[in-house]
């Protein structure tokens, strides 16, 4: 009975401790790992930055796209502009215009060999 009581009071002044120690660790883990956690943030950050990559370079399309239509109103309109759309929208051409034809960016250029 000695045995008993000694481990009961040796134990009153370790589960206090120990109960705060699993807290912390519960606490610590949760907020590195966790859904909010400093893992979650970094890939949260990156993730928006390659979002705001992205929306610049839409921005800056939508700016090009937006001075041609602009060239293409009705209070100034750029004939070229309007000729260069015509003829690749019919695909049209004058007789004494000369075509070129290039192969498209993600083909490889056709091999020239030597005769």
């Amino acid at each position: 009975m000695a045995l008993m009581g000694e481990i009961r009071r040796r134990a009153r002044h370790v589960v206090g401790p120990v109960i705060m120690a699993g807290v912390a660790v519960y606490f610590g883990y949760h907020a590195v790992e966790g859904d909010r956690g400093l893992i979650a943030w970094w890939h949260f950050t990156s993730q928006l930055k390659s979002a705001e990559a992205t929306l610049d370079r839409v921005h800056g399309e939508r700016k090009a796209l937006d001075r041609r239509v602009a060239l293409l109103g009705p209070d100034r309109l750029d004939l070229d502009l309007l000729d260069e759309r015509a003829h690749v929208m019919l695909n049209f051409g004058r007789p004494d215009e000369v075509v070129i034809l290039h192969p498209y960016e993600d083909e490889a250029p056709p091999s020239e060999k030597p005769e």
